[in-house]
């Protein structure tokens, strides 16, 4: 008997060390994953398919490649230099020109916090009722204190944590009836035509789908995590860099990759869902959060309001710490300011003054009566447009032997960064052009 508990305590030893041993491979990447499913990417993906059905689900599929691409030249800069993005483009590209692009992402981000607040804010008025201005201040205040207050190591434990309410809509997608067929001949064959509204969704989902927040969020934690695992302070990590490990690598490969598809998969199975209830019943335009829980009402019936205030309200905890921290981390870099999320706020004030800054004039927005549904999708229309020049700035850095050294980027890293640079480009030049022709 003794023999039997001393295997079976082995055996459940041997499993939890393996399960931590599994955890440790994901951080930085699956983090920014799912963050990229924040309440802007669920109302851009839900628009999607309820005013086209399920015609744009290939758009998750064919950016997927695109977007592992690019998330792993941000990670390998800031794992490879031990600093951020920002810090490293100072060093490729004139100070105008990169002020310039950090303002537009300053832009971006504010705009983002703002609409994650409000229907944050809008999802909890749906399951408890009461005043919508006060759940939308306290979500501000609450995400600032927490990205403040608690390091960013212990405080990831609890984002990773928060990925899996976002499984919601993938058991919703088993959950109504689904025309397979169509679903598959849509994502496999797709059929394009020159529209403008068709224009400007692609460039919504492009743009929500390999966001500028996610560029600088990566590649700053990536930076951290190096410090942490070398038992270095982030005051050092602007010190001549060391080798980039080959297990390192390996984890940030692991960890992007599993993080991007992830972040795909998700986006596939909001569209597949919401093209199966709201656009199969002729509900194409999305106005309300009302509408948007209406998919999932085939899984959870009348606890469909409360599975869908879970979603935004989780993903949003999850997105706006990062869109805010983003913000400091490039900021901070582009002039030179001493900054982390592991560090105390005394000992950083410029870096927290812009996180707080991001996040109350985000608050502020959120308190405007403006529609949380419309601005989320907007939202996602400039984070596509203001990724363009951020993305060609990330390829020089990457290719600069003089900044990244032996490890600058692979001619095949190098390929796919580049064609999802000329990807986004292209779809915000077609909305531009059909815009204009419309």
């Amino acid at each position: 008997m003794t023999s039997v508990i001393n295997s079976v305590s082995n055996y459940t030893g041997s499993m939890l060390s393996s399960a931590r041993r599994l955890t440790r491979q994901f951080g930085p990447g699956l983090v920014t994953g799912a963050a990229d499913d924040d309440p802007s990417g669920i109302a851009t993906y839900s628009q999607a398919g309820a005013q086209f059905g399920y015609a744009l689900g290939w758009t998750m599929f064919f950016t997927t490649p695109f977007t592992i691409a690019i998330q792993m030249v941000t990670a390998r800069i800031g794992a490879v230099t031990g600093t951020g993005l920002a810090a490293n483009l100072r060093k490729a590209l004139p100070a105008a020109t990169l002020q310039f692009m950090i303002g537009l992402l300053l832009v971006a981000n504010t705009i983002n916090i703002a609409a994650d607040i409000a229907a944050m804010g809008d999802a909890l008025r749906l399951v408890s009722g009461g005043p919508v201005l006060v759940y939308v201040t306290l979500f501000g205040a609450g995400s600032l204190a927490a990205e403040i207050l608690v390091p960013y190591h212990r405080y990831s434990r609890y984002l990773k944590v928060l990925t899996l309410v976002l499984f919601a809509y993938v058991a919703a997608a088993f959950t109504v009836h689904v025309q397979w067929r169509d679903v598959l001949a849509a994502t496999f064959i797709p059929q394009l035509s020159w529209d403008r509204d068709l224009a400007l969704m692609l460039v919504a989902i492009f743009g929500t789908t390999i966001s500028p927040y996610m560029f600088f969020w990566q590649a700053a934690l990536e930076a951290e995590e190096r410090s942490l695992r070398r038992g270095g302070n982030v005051a050092n990590a602007s010190a001549p860099r060391k080798r980039l490990l080959r297990r390192e690598e390996a984890r940030i490969r692991i960890d992007t990759v599993s993080g991007m598809i992830y972040s795909n998969l998700i986006g596939f199975f909001i569209i597949v869902t919401t093209g199966a209830t709201l656009h199969a019943h002729g509900i194409t335009q999305i106005n309300s959060a009302e509408q948007a829980a209406e998919a999932l009402r085939p899984l959870a019936g009348p606890l469909a309001f409360f599975l869908f205030a879970a979603g935004i309200v989780g993903t949003g905890l999850l997105a706006v710490p990062v869109l805010a921290g983003s913000a400091g981390y490039a900021v901070a870099e582009t002039f030179g300011w001493r900054g982390s999320l592991e560090m105390p706020a005394r000992g950083a004030p410029g870096f927290y003054l812009i996180v707080a800054a991001a996040t109350i004039a985000g608050l502020i927005v959120a308190l405007t009566p403006l529609n949380p549904i419309r601005m989320l999708f907007w939202s996602a229309v400039v984070n596509g447009v203001v990724a363009v020049p951020l993305m060609a700035g990330m390829m020089l850095v990457a290719g600069d032997r003089k900044i990244m050294g032996a490890f600058a980027a692979s001619r095949l890293l190098m390929i796919g960064g580049w064609a999802a640079t000329a990807l986004m480009a292209a779809a915000v030049a077609v909305m531009l052009i059909a815009n204009f022709a419309g």
